[in-house]
């Protein structure tokens, strides 16, 4: 791939809260938390900038977020509503490209490449997409304009929020260079200080210290760290419809060490993945844990299913058996968890049900009600279930 190629990332900031904001003005800069009850076990699933100020984050345990800051709204989250405007959000994108790979509701990588005689350069592009989504939406977005999808998720997280960054091909290299070395993807907290130990603070640092030196310190992963360094990135823009798999994962500001937390955001994952699966009409049979340590170790787990499902509480239940019985986590905290569905299929709507069980078939009619519910109203409807496994 060449240097040619234009990749945007966009971002929608504070995009749960910043819904919560639009649909009751009222609580325009307020500290606004979207997640469960501060009584209750729940994690953050969004805060406003104005809730980041207190030191309050997404994955956080929601009581924790109430000690930090006591006098912030707390709402529930309303994912039928966010999915609604999702969806509006990424009708703009498929006015520019066909190429539209969705990370999650609020983010997606756009391959522009093609559509620049039709729209014109891909800063105007980019101005054009953060521009429809406030005056359609009244929503804000970040946008990062770049020749491949590493520096486009870089630019647009530099001035975040509101931000749009052009980097070039040109002067990749100058912009990375004084950067925290954090900044690279695979760099974690211990990474950082192993690299810290060897005087390396800054993308330039690594760049000028010997490979060999850095080999023996972090293994083949230099190798990756490095090619990053220096702005090169071959990923191509996947949309889902043609992806080998359908996955979510969360980093967490802070590690995580309990079960429950967990559990919950574990949880949380498995619904949009079997939500994301039913929206592009297609079915899996592999379900895979993936879990980062404080340290970097990054394992996965995986279990292939007798049959493809969609079914939110097969994933479910298949990701919460992984975390409980198959991780062996032994306590230890986890930095990062994914859920990821792959071995894809088309689905149909008859797919299975002949000879389904009673309760798949009871299933697959509650996420179809579930949705269309949910869809219409607005309103959250989860799906509930025992707790799985301990630590």
């Amino acid at each position: 791939m060449s240097d040619d190629r234009a990749i945007l990332h966009v971002d929608m900031d504070a995009f749960y809260a910043s819904v919560e904001v639009l649909d009751d003005p009222v609580l325009a800069g307020k500290p606004v938390i979207v997640g469960g009850s501060p009584e209750g076990r729940g994690v953050v699933s969004a805060a406003s900038y104005e809730a980041r100020a207190y030191g309050v984050h997404s994955a956080m345990p929601t009581a924790r977020a109430y000690r930090l800051c006591p006098h912030g709204v707390f709402l529930p989250p309303r994912m039928a509503r966010y999915v609604e405007v999702s969806r509006q959000i990424f009708a703009v994108f498929t006015d520019f490209t066909p190429l539209v790979e969705g990370l999650s509701v609020d983010e997606a990588f756009l391959d522009v490449t093609g559509c620049r005689r039709l729209f014109g350069p891909a800063a105007d592009i980019g101005r054009a997409i953060k521009r429809r989504i406030q005056d359609e939406l009244g929503l804000t977005a970040s946008v990062g304009v770049a020749p491949n999808k590493f520096l486009a998720k870089l630019a647009s997280d530099l001035e975040k929020p509101d931000g749009f960054v052009v980097i070039t091909a040109a002067e990749a290299r100058a912009r990375l260079a004084t950067l925290p070395v954090d900044k690279l993807w695979g760099v974690g907290k211990v990474t950082a200080r192993e690299l810290a130990a060897l005087g390396v603070h800054t993308v330039a640092d690594l760049l000028a210290t010997p490979r060999a030196v850095l080999r023996r310190h972090l293994g083949d992963h230099v190798d990756h760290l490095i090619e990053l360094a220096v702005g090169h990135d071959e990923r191509p823009v996947v949309p889902v419809h043609r992806a080998r798999s359908v996955g979510n994962e969360t980093t967490f500001a802070e590690d995580v060490a309990g079960a429950q937390q967990l559990r919950a955001v574990v949880d949380q994952l498995a619904e949009k993945v079997a939500w994301r699966l039913r929206k592009h009409g297609l079915r899996g049979r592999t379900v895979t844990l993936k879990a980062r340590y404080a340290d970097f170790t990054t394992v996965t787990r995986a279990a292939t299913l007798p049959h493809a499902t969609q079914s939110t509480v097969e994933v479910r239940d298949t990701a919460r058996e992984l975390l409980a019985r198959r991780l062996d986590r032994r306590g230890r905290p986890l930095r990062l968890v994914g859920v990821t569905v792959s071995q894809l299929e088309p689905a149909t709507p008859a797919q299975g049900a002949l000879f389904a069980p009673e309760g798949d078939v009871r299933d697959a009619r509650l996420d179809d009600l579930m949705d269309r519910v949910n869809d219409r109203f607005g309103r959250v409807l989860r799906r509930g279930g025992p707790p799985s496994g301990a630590d």
